[in-house]
């Protein structure tokens, strides 16, 4: 049997944390780590390197996109897949987004019952 996958969510709310972390275990039996900074994010995922980052991107400091950067920057993490969780929807942002490289853009607010076969979806993983 295969472990399960590991999740980084990078939120500076601790209840879209506790949200995220639910609907995770319950849809998919993943597990995950969480981060309430940019900077805390950045930390945890060269320690933990996990399979996928979900990624907030207004938080105060150093914010989604500024994390996004210094994780794609960093050799130890430029290879783990991040998606964006974003309430941000106008089409000029979501076209900076895909030209950024992300793996993909989760719109909050999500569907906690839906949110680990978005992320599936997203990086092409079997549930």
């Amino acid at each position: 049997m295969q472990k399960p996958k590991c999740i980084l969510i990078v939120d500076d709310e601790e209840s879209i944390q506790k949200v995220v972390r639910l609907s995770l275990r319950l849809e998919a039996s993943w597990e995950s780590i969480t981060a309430s900074s940019g900077k805390e994010g950045i930390a945890q995922a060269e320690k933990h390197h996990p399979d996928a980052i979900l990624l907030d991107v207004m938080m105060p400091d150093l914010d989604g996109i500024s994390t996004f950067e210094a994780l794609d920057n960093n050799p130890k993490t430029c290879s783990i897949p991040v998606i964006l969780l974003t309430a941000k929807t106008r089409a000029a942002e979501k076209r900076l987004f895909q030209t950024m490289g992300v793996a993909g853009v989760i719109i909050k607010p999500f569907t906690p019952l839906t949110l680990a076969s978005q992320i599936a979806k997203l990086l092409n993983w079997t549930l």
